[in-house]
């Protein structure tokens, strides 16, 4: 495998991890929410689709502080193994930006797209990235360089395929966000994929050129 981004990409500190209590949302109807968070880890991927329709109604009532420290980690620890839901959220997250606070806020949202972006699948892997990038969109340079960049080097050095294939796709929206010498990293990082041992890999840097 070729040599990748020589970029810290080492993940976040680690935390005791959030409390889901998704009924102490302030709203007039309780039992709609609990409801909706039910339906999230029912066996049933008919109602856990539904439940991703609704997530704005339980992010407005939740607020954005316990959205981002609730329900974003939770969608993040509860990843979906049905490729449908998987899609479903990939898009949902990158639309989610002003449940969560706003532009200044949007970085939440990396870490549950850069675990969709090494799923097995790729329609899911391409929804990921689109979001990923459209919330690049939104971030200032110091969320790009303080939470892209590294998420980048993460997926960029992944031991499958399917994350470094996916890597690829978000070079191009944060080489224009970043400083120069990140950007001479970015380069590197950028070669590398174009040199790798796999072909799908060289395929994916070469389609996103």
């Amino acid at each position: 495998m070729a040599e990748h981004m020589a970029i810290d990409n080492a993940p976040p500190a680690a935390n005791p991890g959030p409390h889901y209590d998704f009924q102490d949302a302030q709203a007039g109807d309780l039992g709609a929410l609990a409801a909706i968070a039910d339906a999230m880890k029912s066996d049933n991927l008919t109602d856990r689709l539904e439940s991703l329709k609704r997530l704005g109604v339980l992010a407005l009532a939740m607020g954005e502080e316990r959205t981002r420290d609730e329900l974003i980690p939770f969608l993040d620890e509860s990843i979906d193994d049905e490729d449908e839901l998987l899609l479903a959220l990939a898009e949902l997250l990158g639309d989610f930006v002003q449940y969560v606070g706003g532009p200044k806020y949007a970085f939440v949202l990396l870490r549950p797209l850069e675990n969709l972006a090494t799923a097995e699948e790729t329609v899911v892997r391409d929804k990921a990235v689109e979001s990923i990038n459209k919330l690049v969109e939104v971030m200032d340079q110091l969320h790009v360089e303080e939470y892209l960049i590294p998420c980048i080097a993460r997926l960029s050095s992944g031991e499958w395929f399917t994350s470094r294939s996916s890597a690829a796709g978000l070079y191009a929206a944060a080489y224009g966000k970043v400083t120069d010498a990140i950007q001479s990293k970015l380069r590197a990082g950028y070669d590398a994929l174009c040199k790798d041992d796999t072909p799908m890999i060289r395929r994916a840097a070469a389609s996103n050129l």
